[in-house]
């Protein structure tokens, strides 16, 4: 939007994690799988609660950005990240209560060796429309590096914004009762005149 500056990308650090969770929460209100997988009772502030202890996790083993401004927020986590621990998943089980079971309907298929998660990507409604989402994708999938990397989506509007960024569709899963969630990789990036090993 015309009326938001763009602003610098950077590391989010543990002070930034109640503001980015607001943003995320804020960003995924109406998303199908999280209406699906989150009861509908005090939705906004379990939404939120759930993305600090996702981001919390994120921040320690993974790569989380965000702008200046806090209006968006990515966040990507290694294969070889340590789960997070009991009292973090018996939160999240609290939080998802009823619905718990729900987030293994939708089994992607296995990442490929050393791949990253693209966990989350989120901008605030007011500041869309800017490349905000854009940038971070960009500035994230470049911290990373030449390695693959794997996301879920179940809304196909984010489909061609992922696209745009070297991510081809491998499935989709129609959940029976649910939405549909399309998984994606970006495979390893090799300088042209490379060859693989």
């Amino acid at each position: 939007m015309a009326g938001h500056a763009v602003t610098a990308v950077r590391r989010a650090v543990a002070d930034d994690v109640p503001r980015a969770a607001h943003v995320l929460a804020a960003a995924f209100a109406g998303y199908p799988w999280t209406d699906w997988v989150v009861p509908p009772d005090d939705r906004a502030a379990r939404l939120t609660e759930l993305q600090a202890l996702y981001l919390t996790h994120a921040v320690r083993h993974g790569v989380v950005l965000v702008d200046e401004a806090l209006n968006g927020v990515v966040a990507l986590v290694p294969v070889d990240a340590p789960p997070p621990d009991d009292a973090t998943w018996h939160a999240v089980a609290a939080l998802h209560g009823d619905r718990l079971e729900r987030l293994g309907a939708a089994e992607p298929p296995p990442p490929p060796p050393g791949a990253w998660t693209l966990a989350a990507l989120g901008v605030l409604p007011a500041a869309r429309g800017a490349g905000l989402g854009s940038r971070l994708v960009a500035a994230a999938l470049a911290d990373v590096g030449d390695v693959p990397v794997v996301l879920d989506t179940s809304d196909p509007r984010n489909v061609g914004l992922y696209e745009r960024h070297g991510f081809v569709v491998v499935a989709r899963a129609d959940v029976p009762d649910g939405p549909a969630v399309w998984s994606m990789v970006r495979p390893v990036l090799r300088p042209a005149g490379s060859s693989a090993p």
